[in-house]
């Protein structure tokens, strides 16, 4: 039995590692295009199917792990109950998200693709990691541009047409040597030239609506603190009330500390208090059920509008299969219904904040990555509003991410977008993806852990780039008949 090349397994992890520091806030998008092609060349050269899935599993690995390592940070939040999970989640999730690209490899290599053949293949994984078992198309490839005008490319093929552009533009070279720099170069040039023609569009007209972003900045730990409720519920109200009223208030992902009714207490206080609309993340309840919302609070406490999270975190927000333990096992700790965890939302519909505000399409938190699930039925939204939470993810990464992610949501739908956060990053982004300035040439943004409040206009919206009206479709099919024709020139006699 042969031995595991442990210094080319060690090897491969390094690469995977390297390729992660293009994700933000890093952004070193040379090196990890320089990882991925070296990458692409130790799995492409493997001499049988199993070792090149291995390699790919090991360098897909290196990344995940690294790039995602700010998924211990929510276990230790309560690290006397949760911390000792921590250790073992990363390699988990890590080595479990290379199992596609690991299949990916298994695939090519049984169909004698080669380099190019990867560049069709681990696309396809990438997009089959972003909706299987609910998806999570966390740190794609194609993310290392999102901090480079390149991230324009994402209007006109989306986050997973980056990936396969990347893909294809590191796997050029490795399988053509020079003349595949040479096309890869051509690739390079043709992207910066569609980005710098986005770049240079004229800027829409503003609708004119304002508003004011709530960053509360406060801590996860203390959050739920029932000792806490009632301070911290008051440091949003007074943030809410730190200058003249605008068109909306706008506070995080579950802001309020109370679960909410229409006319209750705390929706009366909110909307009282302040004196004017104010959108805020809440715990809406009806009977047993729960709902991690969107609520628009009106006068009286009433409620103007609601939007339900439709697309849960697993295990954080639902225990999948929590129903059906509910159903044939009567354990109720895992179901919605018994009041354990959220309920999901049952439809995506625009929320219409009031003239000068107009129908805009709300994303909470992690809804936000899922690139297939932003545009929203019925008419188009003029912009695009995230509530979250990302005081889970820590300080170091995560947050950086999170916000990178979302810019690309942007960038696709030609919207603006209003980011609200709670310990941050709050920000105005405009249409094409780029922070927003004020009249005087300030960013809009709140950075990272800052308590502060953010008075700001609503920028313009884009009409409807190419990848707002096609999506992912085009790029499945061209995909898939490429897998098609390596599946035709494996099996053709040689």
């Amino acid at each position: 039995m042969r031995r595991p090349d442990w210094r080319g397994l060690a090897r491969d992890f390094a690469l995977g590692a390297v390729l992660a520091l293009g994700q933000a806030p890093l952004g070193l998008w040379p090196v990890a295009l320089v990882a991925l092609a070296l990458g692409l060349a130790r799995i492409s050269s493997a001499p049988t199917p199993l070792r090149a899935a291995g390699r790919a599993l090991v360098f897909g690995g290196g990344h995940f792990c690294l790039a995602l390592s700010w998924i211990v940070q929510p276990f230790l939040v309560d690290a006397a109950a949760t911390g000792w999970m921590a250790p073992f989640a990363l390699p988990m999730l890590g080595f479990g998200l290379a199992l596609f690209w690991a299949a990916a490899a298994w695939v090519t290599a049984r169909l004698r693709g080669g380099a190019l053949g990867l560049a069709i293949t681990l696309p396809l994984a990438e997009l089959a990691r972003g909706h299987a078992l609910t998806g999570f198309p966390w740190a794609l490839p194609g993310h290392i541009w999102l901090d480079t005008p390149l991230i324009q490319m994402g209007a006109l093929v989306g986050g997973y047409g980056l990936t396969a552009l990347t893909v294809l533009a590191a796997a050029l070279p490795v399988a053509l040597g020079r003349r595949g720099l040479v096309l890869a170069s051509l690739l390079a040039l043709a992207a910066c030239g569609w980005s710098w023609h986005r770049l240079s569009l004229p800027e829409p007209a503003a609708p004119g609506g304002t508003f004011r972003m709530v960053q509360p900045a406060i801590d996860q730990a203390l959050k739920w603190d029932p000792d806490r409720a009632r301070d911290n519920f008051g440091t949003l109200i007074r943030l809410s009330l730190s200058g003249p009223p605008p068109d909306l208030v706008i506070w995080p992902e579950t802001a309020v500390p109370y679960t909410v009714e229409p006319g209750n207490s705390a929706a009366v206080a909110i909307a009282d208090t302040i004196g004017a609309p104010v959108a805020a993340g809440a715990q809406r309840v009806e009977g047993p059920l729960a709902w991690n919302s969107l609520v628009l609070f009106g006068p009286d406490g009433r409620f103007q509008a609601t939007y339900d999270k439709t697309h849960l975190v697993p295990f954080g927000e639902y225990v999948p299969l929590g129903e059906a333990a509910l159903d044939i096992f009567d354990v109720t700790e895992f179901s919605a219904r018994a009041g354990a965890t959220y309920s999901a939302g049952t439809r995506v519909h625009p929320v219409d904040f009031g003239p000068g505000l107009g129908l805009a399409r709300v994303l909470i938190c992690y809804e936000a990555i899922f690139p297939g699930e932003v545009a929203s039925p019925g008419p188009r939204p003029g912009w695009m509003l995230q509530v979250t939470n990302d005081a889970w993810f820590g300080t170091l990464t995560g947050p950086y991410q999170h916000f990178a992610i979302t810019r690309l949501r942007a960038v696709e739908q030609g919207l603006p977008l209003v980011r609200v956060a709670n310990t941050g990053i709050s920000a105005v982004v405009d249409a094409r993806g780029r922070i927003a300035r004020d009249a005087a040439g300030a960013a809009l943004l709140l950075p990272l852990g800052v308590r502060a409040t953010l008075d700001a206009a609503l920028p313009g919206a884009l009409p409807a780039p190419p990848y707002a009206k096609t999506g992912d479709a085009p790029l499945l099919f061209l995909l898939l008949a490429g897998l098609g024709l390596l599946a035709w020139r494996a099996r053709a006699p040689r």
